[in-house]
């Protein structure tokens, strides 16, 4: 069941079911998406890169974006079409990051656990060694 919103976009109040834009926006989306996909779809424009298709469309880039992160616009079919890794900024056509960050970010977590592993190796033998009961030879 749906409930109230107001859209993201206008402002207007809707009943929220899926999707955080009223019925209007949506289909103001979709024309913007048909105009940009009308002008890929030309020989010339397929190599087209993002902010070349905002001069051309006029669509904001922030939606052009979206479109490739939805996988509206594919990247096998238009090979120029990139928006820019979370962390570094280089362009990438799927994901969140780019190759050498999402390796650089493995790397980091896989250098975490081996520390981890030793800080839980220290603790444990720190608390082997507080159970461990030694005798005193009195006799001497």
């Amino acid at each position: 069941m749906g409930e109230l919103d107001n859209c993201s976009n206008c402002g207007k109040l809707f009943v929220k079911v899926t999707r955080n834009v009223c019925p209007d926006c949506v289909k103001e989306e979709e024309k913007k998406f048909q105009t940009v996909y009308d002008f890929m779809k030309k020989r010339v424009n397929r190599q087209a890169t993002i902010p070349e298709i905002v001069e051309g469309t006029g669509v904001e880039e922030d939606l052009i974006i979206r479109f490739v992160k939805e996988k509206r616009l594919r990247a096998s079919q238009f090979p120029n079409v990139t928006y820019p890794c979370e962390k570094c900024g280089k362009g990438i056509q799927e994901g969140k990051l780019c190759t050498t960050c999402s390796k650089e970010l493995s790397a980091d977590l896989a250098y975490q656990d081996e520390i981890d592993k030793v800080a839980d190796r220290n603790q444990t033998e720190e608390n082997q060694k507080v159970r461990t009961y030694f005798s005193v030879d009195k006799k001497n």
